[in-house]
């Protein structure tokens, strides 16, 4: 029997049993397999720096089910003695005018003001020294019960660091996209159009007016453990909310980058030199593209819990809602 005009390869696909569309032998536990496909990347009726929509063709890949947590991260530092970006004291020669007692280790941690705020400048962010993934609120606090939590302070570095050791990669902002739509075409959330499907919860996102009012619908104010929510069409768990996950793109526009005429094949969007927030073009640090969104995420802030959201992230740096996951390309 024939498939229906205008039916995609990926619709094809996504309609395939469950184990057919996941063969083979997963490289380590707690991978999926996503199929190759052509999809539809990005967004026009969201922020602008999601557009334009444009065609994209990737090859299939496994990936991790979860972000990896800090349980894994633990293991990884227990056997490396890695150090994070966050425990090691930044080079004032790096960091030309400086305070001196911002060049201490560190990290970006939220803190949730009182009451309404003038929302520009962020001022819900504070610099804690001290703080890194293992004490991801400061010094006084620890990663007890927060094993199965997706590792946070997370620099690019660290990221990729962990993945070297993990025998995988880091995914292409194409890939993570892909991944996350689990096979649905153009749909808003990871999961479809309807934010709380007959009133349940979906993602770790925030509930409330942004940032001090935090309804805790989803029954969590900050991280929750990975495989908290249902999964995706492929199978993967959290690629909405939770933590914002590195990519190993370079952020650039997509205008830049996207081929209006046929799909491009296995894109690695940007370079080096253009990758800056247009935003705030006078900090010069290289940024990577973020996906996903985090618990911070609100509709009146931050909308950008779907598949097609993106941000630019400096690559020195985490915050108390940067992840990653991991991938094999085979």
């Amino acid at each position: 029997m024939s498939d229906a005009p205008g039916t995609t390869s990926q619709q094809i696909e996504s309609r395939k049993p469950f184990t057919e569309r996941r063969r083979g032998k997963p490289p380590s536990r707690d991978m999926v397999r996503i199929p190759g496909g052509t999809f539809l990347m990005g967004s026009n009726n969201h922020y602008p720096e999601e557009a334009p929509v444009h065609s994209v063709t990737v090859d299939g890949f496994w990936m991790d089910k979860y972000a990896v947590t800090n349980a894994q991260f633990s293991l990884f530092v227990e056997m490396t003695g890695y150090l994070t970006v966050a425990e090691r004291a930044p080079r004032a020669e790096e960091y030309p005018g400086a305070k001196p007692e911002l060049l201490v280790p560190g990290s970006v941690v939220f803190q949730r003001p009182q009451g309404p705020v003038d929302m520009r400048g962020c001022p819900w962010w504070n610099w804690v020294p001290g703080a890194c993934w293992r004490r991801p609120l400061g010094p006084q606090s620890s990663l007890k019960g927060l094993a199965r939590h997706p590792v946070t302070h997370i620099a690019y570095e660290d990221a990729l660091a962990y993945a070297v050791w993990a025998k995988k990669e880091l995914p292409t902002e194409a890939e993570w996209e892909f991944a996350a739509r689990g096979g649905l075409e153009a749909a808003v959330y990871t999961w479809g159009d309807d934010f709380a499907p007959d009133g349940k919860m979906m993602a770790n996102t925030w509930q409330g007016v942004f940032p001090f009012e935090n309804l805790l619908t989803d029954g969590f104010e900050r991280t929750s453990p990975v495989g908290s929510f249902p999964p995706n069409g492929y199978g993967l768990f959290d690629m909405a909310g939770n933590v914002w996950e590195w990519t190993t793109d370079w952020y650039q526009d997509h205008d830049l980058v996207a081929n209006s005429c046929c799909a491009s094949l296995n894109p690695r969007g940007g370079e080096i030199d253009g990758s800056f927030d247009p935003r705030m073009p006078e900090i010069r640090i290289p940024r990577k593209v973020l996906k996903g969104g985090s618990y911070l995420c609100a509709p009146n802030y931050c909308f950008r819990y779907r598949p097609a959201a993106r941000i630019p992230q400096q690559i020195d740096s985490g915050t108390c809602h940067q992840g990653f996951r991991c991938l094999v390309r085979k």
